[in-house]
């Protein structure tokens, strides 16, 4: 035919390989994709799926708390983490055996090992080589965790789901979504937890009084302590197989574990890449063009590898882009304004565009709406925590370029409103739509006394 085994070599079947490989094979390439660890990626097997099933499992301690005042008598409650953990396991193996049906089904070669690339054109796995047109690199990014003495008694995001036995008591040490997250978690499911920040606050980049808020409402969690300007010095093993840590203050902790979530580096090692020409960025993400493709013109990379955004739906749509692209000669429009995230902290951050402080430099003039509220189920479960909402919007166009929220199911309901920032809603439109009452999600069309108003 042509000489190569494949049109598409894929490394790498998480989110953004496995979309792009099943495309590109319905276009009728011959694609081939490897994988010698996570049948799904990190997303469905150490993330995003198993992560959330934590929260779920962490929230049902409030649950019964709550169905006291609602007339429920609850009995003795009691924790098994082997049951939240294996139930967990079983349900990312039928994930991954999903994954394998996929790939199968859409006529992809599955190699199920470490591939390396040899040449421009060339990618051995176990030693077997393949020659292929075009190499898709898309092995997203991996936990990282600094240089300090006794960095081996520590865990990260991949091994937490799979502990043997749950910690009484744990350290938590980072800044960012998975840290937050976690914290939550491991408090909401009974350990004694302590969010350490070498910051002064949490989820830098986000909207700062969403972080404010956060911290706040953290602050009334149960088993949580949230230490800021802090990091830590050293770990060691003691006789007994707790950890001493010493932090930078002077102080010294003994804990049952320490977490690492200090942030993930693109998933460059063992790749091969001393044999082509594919450029890293300072960080050591992949550098690639508006087409995804690296510096070598065979090889192309998306993904948390290339590091713009990480987040699963962006190197799904990464991955779909390419492919049509390569394959069917769609032109690639990949837009990263206006992606809506959600933090599953406790309580649940969800938001969309831009910070007040982004818009600000931005536009130079701004509305901002927020309200702060007891959630409706609170009032009857005695439950303290409040709910928080905030629009931002340009004086000068009225239209709505951020919208941000903290409370029960703050993911769901933005995604809703994602639709509507990226249509370009302005504020009168919000003004004009009938809530659903009653609702936390109608607060977004009620607001109409304007917080402040900001110039830059």
């Amino acid at each position: 035919m042509s000489g190569f085994d494949f049109d598409l070599f894929v490394i790498g079947a998480g989110s953004g390989g496995v979309r792009a490989g099943r495309i590109a094979a319905g276009l009728g390439a011959r694609v081939a994709v490897a994988e010698d660890r996570y049948m799904g990626g990190t997303c469905v097997n150490v993330g995003c799926v198993p992560k959330k099933l934590f929260v779920y499992g962490s929230h049902f301690a409030e649950d019964f708390e709550d169905a006291r005042g609602y007339g429920w008598t609850v009995g003795e409650s009691q924790f098994d983490w082997p049951t939240l953990r294996d139930n967990k396991t079983r349900e990312i193996e039928r994930l991954n055996g999903i994954y394998r049906s996929m790939l199968n089904n859409a006529g992809v070669s599955l190699l199920e090992g470490r591939a390396r690339i040899v040449d421009a054109h060339t990618v051995e796995v176990d030693g077997q080589r393949y020659r292929t047109e075009r190499i898709l690199i898309a092995t997203g990014g991996w936990p990282f965790v600094p240089e300090i003495p006794g960095k081996d008694h520590v865990i990260s995001s991949n091994e937490i789901f799979y502990l043997e036995t749950f910690p009484k008591d744990v350290l938590v040490v980072g800044g960012g979504y998975i840290a937050v997250e976690f914290a939550g978690i491991l408090s909401g499911l009974g350990a004694k937890t302590r969010l350490l920040y070498r910051g002064e606050l949490f989820l830098r980049g986000f909207d700062q009084e969403v972080r404010e808020v956060l911290k706040e409402e953290m602050n009334n969690s149960h088993n949580l302590e949230l230490c800021f300007n802090t990091d830590v010095v050293s770990i060691e093993r003691r006789d007994d197989g707790r950890l001493q840590v010493a932090l930078n203050s002077g102080e010294s902790l003994v804990v049952d574990q320490v977490l690492y979530a200090t942030g993930r580096v693109p998933h460059t090692h063992d790749l091969g890449l001393e044999n082509v020409k594919v450029e890293l960025t300072a960080k050591g993400a992949i550098k690639v063009d508006d087409h995804f493709q690296t510096s070598e013109p065979s090889i192309y990379a998306v993904g948390d590898v290339i590091d713009r955004m990480q987040l699963t739906p962006v190197a799904l749509a990464e991955g779909m882009a390419l492919a049509r692209y390569l394959y069917d000669s769609q032109p690639i429009a990949m837009d990263y304004d206006n992606i809506a995230t959600a933090v599953f902290s406790q309580p649940n951050i969800g938001t969309v565009g831009l910070s007040e402080e982004q818009a600000l430099e931005r536009f130079g003039k701004l509305r901002i709406y927020t309200s702060r509220f007891r959630h409706m189920k609170n009032t009857l479960s005695g439950r303290q925590g409040r709910t928080f909402m905030k629009l931002v919007v340009d004086d000068a166009t009225d239209r709505v370029v951020g919208c941000h929220m903290i409370g029960s199911d703050a993911g769901e309901i933005i995604q809703g409103i994602a639709i509507a920032i990226k249509a370009g809603a302005t504020k009168a439109i919000f003004d004009s739509t009938i809530g659903i009452h009653p609702t936390a999600a109608e607060e977004f069309v009620t607001l109409r006394d304007i917080t402040r108003t900001v110039e830059a």
